[in-house]
């Protein structure tokens, strides 16, 4: 099968690496999703272990369509009934369209599904579905009226993982911190320190990292109920992968402070569901008072951007401040998303590496301060 892995704008080179390194070839990648050859066991080991991923799509088929009746045929071309059973439950649950002529997404879902119950009422033999049986949601993106179609196998979007049940005010997504730290130079032997940590993520998501925990190890998929297609068996064979690989003795240094007391016990919470709080030193601590004695950091945070018009006025003296804390640290390097256009100027520095990317709909920057690299130890 082709697998369909659509991720945020921006981090696709980190998706395409993740893939890779899960061992399955490459096949296309575009703006916003990697798509890659693999069978019924890639859908279960991608869901479960890809941590800058949004969801995981089987390919049903695509076409090209530049009016409704296009679309209409195209979509009762491909073969519903290899994917579908008779009582299955069924719809387009997205329609994204980019430089089509179709694009009214309501009137392509709308169209698709009454193709979709053509095709299968003759290979089916029947004139009414009642629904009843397990869901099959169908995602369609267009471009330049090339129809791409794909089966939803994960359900809620893969960056929920299970763990952040309470979030502060403008949380980042678990799946973009996690391809953000791996955009990043550091790992498990390293500093990382987040001095606005609100609800955890970055901490989490590296210490996640640090003993190899999977990100999916703690929650359901769609697919899992399509025992038609992947067995069970299959599920559970990745899950006690997944469990072999956990390492919680590994030794780490992951900080995060907070002004918020309030924060700082979500953090504390959250870190305790995903099962890597003692790995983790969370602190009450206001930006003010960021520290630490030893050489060679990492400082990755999402600090505030000021979306509010209230909190606008307070970003020049928090970025300036950031800059300074930063610069009394020693041969640390900094790594920070925001969408404040002036963090550069105020922090006093020109990052050396910038890279747009889109968080939702808002455009932000991956700012890269980079510090020295640590001498390396004698192996002897």
């Amino acid at each position: 099968m082709e697998l369909i892995v659509p991720c945020h704008f921006g981090l696709e080179t980190i998706l395409k690496r993740e893939i890779i390194d899960l061992g399955y070839d490459i096949s296309k990648v575009e703006d916003g999703r990697v798509t890659f050859h693999g069978d019924e066991d890639a859908v279960c080991r991608a869901n479960i272990f890809l941590r800058s991923a949004e969801r995981i799509l089987i390919k049903v088929g695509s076409f090209h369509a530049e009016t409704f009746d296009d679309l209409f045929e195209g979509t009762k071309a491909l073969p519903w009934e290899a994917f579908i059973p008779a009582d299955g439950k069924f719809w387009v649950t997205k329609a994204a369209s980019v430089k089509s002529k179709l694009f009214s997404p309501s009137d392509i879902q709308s169209i698709m599904k009454k193709a979709m119950v053509e095709r299968m009422k003759e290979h089916y033999g029947i004139s009414w579905f009642e629904e009843s049986g397990e869901s099959f949601p169908v995602r369609a993106f267009l471009y330049k009226d090339e129809v791409t179609v794909g089966l939803d196998t994960t359900g809620e979007s893969l960056h929920k993982r299970g763990y952040r049940k309470l979030t502060a005010k403008a949380p980042i997504a678990e799946n973009l911190a996690a391809a953000l730290i791996m955009l990043t130079p550091w790992n498990k032997d390293r500093i990382l320190l987040d001095p606005f940590c609100g609800s955890g993520t970055f901490p989490i998501e590296a210490a996640m990292m640090a003993a190899n925990i999977a990100p999916g190890m703690n929650r359901d998929f769609r697919a899992f109920d399509w025992k038609h297609l992947i067995l069970p068996k299959m599920w559970y064979d990745c899950l006690d992968e997944a469990r072999d690989s956990v390492d919680m003795t590994v030794d780490t240094d992951i900080q995060g402070y907070d002004i918020d007391p309030e924060m700082v016990r979500i953090s504390r919470e959250n870190a305790r569901l995903a099962g890597v709080e003692k790995l983790i030193h969370f602190q009450a601590r206001p930006m003010e008072q960021l520290s630490h004695s030893k050489k060679y950091g990492f400082i990755i945070t999402n600090p505030p951007y000021g979306e509010r018009i209230e909190e606008k006025k307070n970003l020049p003296a928090l970025y300036r401040m950031l800059g300074e804390k930063y610069q009394s640290l020693d041969s640390w390097s900094m790594f920070l998303i925001t969408s404040y256009e002036n963090a550069q100027k105020d922090i006093g520095r020109k990052a050396d590496k910038n890279r747009k990317l889109y968080n939702g709909m808002l455009k932000t920057y991956f700012y890269q301060y980079l510090g020295p690299k640590p001498p390396k130890r004698d192996k002897a």
